[in-house]
């Protein structure tokens, strides 16, 4: 099995080393990845100037880009054949909810999938991201469920978070649906030190919400969540109804 691996924290990142050795036991990895942090770019791709991509000493494809440059570089230039799997992290920070909208982690499996490659993207939500190394083992057995399925949904892509525990600590694995998040203060106006006003997105104090099967609910809980996510954003249910407004001109 041919496996692509990348991520949004750069390619020098520890996620992105455990994931690369725990993918490894299982095929051939390649590892083509951004060469500085890329965190909430989204989809964003790279149209206004050049992309340049280089070799670093120890084989992985360093590109200039987003997450989403990445992949498509991946599968069309870089690498001599198709991956037959995308993974993408393991990211330092959780994904949940409406991160999935934001994250570039989750954009570059997104990006595969579009294209045609089954992937699966995974996040840390814990902070302690120098231990991710201890998730090795543990990683590699869920890759190996996950990779080695007959079949694989199409036109959607997995979106696990693991728990701020221990790997020895983790209760099993939940099959889950995105949350709700709503941040507060998550604009801070600041002055500089010549006196102009100038503003920081992010941060703030955030509160959940969501239903039993939630993905916030699962790793509070000390469970692996895995929500499958589908490309079609289609509100099926509610065409009906936007029918019976009559929209005309």
């Amino acid at each position: 099995m041919k496996i692509l691996c990348t991520n949004d924290d750069g390619y020098m990142a520890e996620g992105l080393r455990v994931l690369a050795e725990a993918a490894r036991t299982l095929g051939e990895v390649n590892v083509v990845a951004p060469d500085r942090e890329q965190s909430a770019t989204s989809h964003s791709l790279t149209i206004h100037r050049p992309i340049r991509a280089r070799r670093s000493a120890d084989g992985v494809y360093v590109v200039d880009g987003t997450p989403t440059d990445c992949v498509i570089m991946a599968v069309n230039e870089l690498l001599a054949s198709t991956p037959d799997f995308c993974l993408s992290g393991v990211n330092h920070g959780s994904n949940m909810g409406e991160d999935v909208l934001y994250s570039g982690t989750v954009a570059a499996a997104m990006e595969a999938t579009v294209i045609g490659v089954p992937s699966a993207a995974i996040s840390y939500t814990g902070d302690e991201f120098e231990t991710l190394d201890h998730w090795g083992p543990l990683l590699e057995g869920l890759l190996r469920q996950i990779l080695g399925q007959d079949t694989f949904p199409p036109h959607t892509l997995l979106n696990v978070n693991l728990p701020a525990v221990a790997p020895e600590g983790v209760r099993g694995v939940r099959i889950t649906s995105l949350g709700r998040r709503r941040y507060a203060d998550a604009i801070t106006r600041i002055l500089d030190p010549r006196g102009r006003e100038h503003f920081w997105i992010g941060g703030g104090i955030s509160a959940w919400n969501g239903g039993r099967e939630a993905d916030f609910r699962a790793v509070q809980e000390g469970f692996i969540s895995v929500t499958p996510l589908h490309l079609d954003l289609t509100s099926y249910e509610l065409m009906e109804e936007i029918r019976g407004w009559n929209l005309a001109l």
